[in-house]
């Protein structure tokens, strides 16, 4: 790597130092959601014989979690409780979110939780002590597995990550309360594998390296036993350096700030494999508007796990949102960065901050025909 682009990998992972959480953060996680868990299979629990699984989703489960941008804001840590044994014959969304509600309320009062248990539109929030910056989403699920599978397979779909799907619970359904199957979907479990195998090479050579490293201090370990948030990938580097990007760019304006899902996915389909940040980013400025699709005036951004569901949405009735994407997600981040370094320098990095204009996302008048997500076999 010449000097250079040595500087700007080096100043990267200094950013990428201050933005990543605390290890400690991960652990806090787990044993937070592991603790509800263990409520729900306590001999009193009215769930108990429906075989609850409790596990987390998002950012927490990706790799990508960010410090909050300020004292005020928390950490957000997504998870959901999955109950096997139950289908969807078997209750309503408001039966089965009422069922757990009175059991996390109960776990809230037993652990002497000062701040209301509050309910979300899919989820209950647990929010922790003052001074811990921390709340809890739990989101009430169902097995979907094998109906998502069928349904994927029917219009011929990628259904690999079908078996890990989920049911879920929204009271802004209009079926919320009425017995039906067509339940809101969802499967956080499919689509961490689908991010990790983007990355998967990167990721064993990395495990690999920081075994070595820590035998040779004289520590046991094995890749099998090192958990995944020990070891940091440039994709994943790459997603929080943009949703940190993304925070600062739309400060202002939150309401056009772009979801999380959509920066991880469109950067999880442009990442080519690159060992270094710089060369990460790079990939993904160069290539990820070639993952959103253009119908006439709806944008699409599949969902790698259920092509089914757009992550681009709302940007057909709110442009804005499209618009302001393109304008502010684009070359920024790395045009800073580099000026920051020298006024010379920047490698691949100064690469992409000088990119045509293809590399950033465009949404011009051309249409676009949705085609399978790369990533797909």
């Amino acid at each position: 790597m010449a000097n250079a682009d040595m500087q700007v990998e080096q100043f990267l992972q200094a950013l990428l130092d201050e933005l990543a959480i605390p290890e400690s953060r991960y652990e806090q996680a787990e044993t937070r959601y592991k603790s509800l868990g263990d409520w729900f299979h306590r001999d009193e629990s009215a769930v108990r014989g429906f075989d609850p699984a409790v596990y987390v989703q998002g950012s927490f489960r990706l790799g990508t979690a960010i410090r909050p941008i300020n004292d005020a804001e928390e950490y957000d840590v997504d998870s959901v409780c999955e109950l096997k044994k139950l289908s969807k014959n078997d209750l309503t969304q408001f039966d089965l979110k009422q069922l757990l509600g009175r059991e996390i309320k109960a776990y809230h009062d037993a652990k002497g939780m000062t701040k209301p248990v509050r309910e979300g539109r899919r989820c209950w929030i647990l929010d922790y002590a003052d001074g811990a910056q921390f709340h809890m989403d739990v989101v009430p699920a169902l097995p979907n597995g094998a109906e998502q599978r069928l349904l994927l397979e029917r219009a011929n779909y990628d259904a690999r990550w079908a078996e890990t799907g989920i049911a879920i619970t929204d009271r802004e359904e209009p079926t919320y309360t009425v017995p039906t199957t067509k339940w809101p979907r969802s499967n956080p479990k499919g689509y961490a594998e689908w991010f990790k195998a983007r990355m998967a090479a990167v990721l064993a050579r990395r495990k690999e390296m920081l075994v070595e490293s820590l035998r040779r201090r004289g520590v046991t370990a094995s890749v099998e036993q090192l958990p995944d948030y020990r070891v940091r990938t440039p994709l994943q580097a790459a997603v929080m350096l943009l949703k940190r990007h993304r925070d600062n760019m739309f400060a202002r304006d939150p309401d056009l700030k772009p979801i999380s899902v959509i920066i991880t996915t469109l950067a999880g389909h442009a990442y080519g494999e690159e060992d270094t940040i710089a060369g990460a980013l790079l990939s993904i400025l160069e290539r990820m508007d070639q993952y959103i699709h253009h119908v006439g005036s709806k944008y699409v951004i599949p969902n790698p796990t259920d092509p089914f569901e757009n992550f681009a949405d709302k940007w057909e009735k709110e442009p804005g949102k499209a618009q302001a994407f393109s304008a502010r997600m684009g070359t920024a981040l790395t045009d800073r960065a580099v000026r920051k370094i020298s006024g010379s320098g920047g490698g691949l990095l100064r690469a992409a901050s000088v990119a045509p204009a293809a590399a950033v996302p465009s949404f011009g008048n051309a249409p676009r025909v949705p085609t399978t997500p790369k990533g797909f076999a």
